[in-house]
């Protein structure tokens, strides 16, 4: 299992970053992004503390990787402060969608999938084909998720995915030990929204590919 889109204590999960790693690798993660919920306020400080937990890199059998999800930023503000994270040093960037779930602001999808910036546009709910189109020329990665509420409309996200082939993700939203999955689920999750089993392979395969680019 390749997770790009958790969270700790330092935002609103559960779990300090060395529990919540050790709790991946004995899911068989390789490789897990720390992307707690970020805005200007605490842009440095969550990008600086995700990097200090990539010392577990030398004691365990997994990738950690620096990242921050953008959330509840106003959509002209998305591109600057996805720029500013990156030059900072994340890895990962994730810009929390348009969930059916939150009052997230009209535009927010459409700023995600414009940005060259981010990598992955986060349980984008009801997400229009236009910016769907756009996230595939940008090379925004489209998040399937396995949190209950927001994966509502994972099968919309995946029809318009493969209409234009844009890159499907899965990834957990984990905020509790609980949420965190094996490489099965994930597979059921893909193929729950709607994929063949070959698709959902390649979805998990893309995964990878963000976390451990050639």
């Amino acid at each position: 299992m390749i997770d790009l889109h958790t969270h700790s204590i330092f935002s609103d999960g559960e779990l300090i970053p060395s529990e919540l790693v050790r709790r991946a690798v004995m899911k068989g993660y390789t490789a897990i992004a720390i992307t707690d919920h970020a805005d200007y306020t605490n842009l440095e400080q969550l990008i600086e503390a995700s990097q200090k937990a990539k010392y577990l890199e030398d004691e365990w059998d997994i990738k950690v990787m620096s990242g921050v999800e953008l959330t509840h930023v106003p959509p002209r503000k998305i591109g600057p402060m996805a720029k500013k994270a990156k030059e900072l040093g994340a890895e990962i960037v994730v810009v929390h969608g348009e969930t059916t779930t939150e009052p997230v602001a009209p535009g927010t999808n459409a700023a995600a999938a414009a940005c060259q910036y981010v990598d992955v546009l986060a349980h984008p709910g009801l997400i229009s084909l236009e910016d769907v189109e756009n996230a595939a020329g940008n090379d925004v990665s489209l998040e399937l998720t396995a949190r209950n509420g927001h994966n509502r409309t994972n099968g919309h996200v995946a029809r318009l995915a493969l209409e234009v082939d844009a890159v499907l993700v899965v990834n957990t939203d984990a905020h509790a030990p609980e949420d965190l999955i094996t490489d099965e689920t994930a597979m059921q999750v893909a193929m729950g929204a709607g994929l063949t089993e070959a698709q959902a392979k390649k979805v998990l395969k893309s995964s990878r590919s963000i976390a451990c680019p050639i």
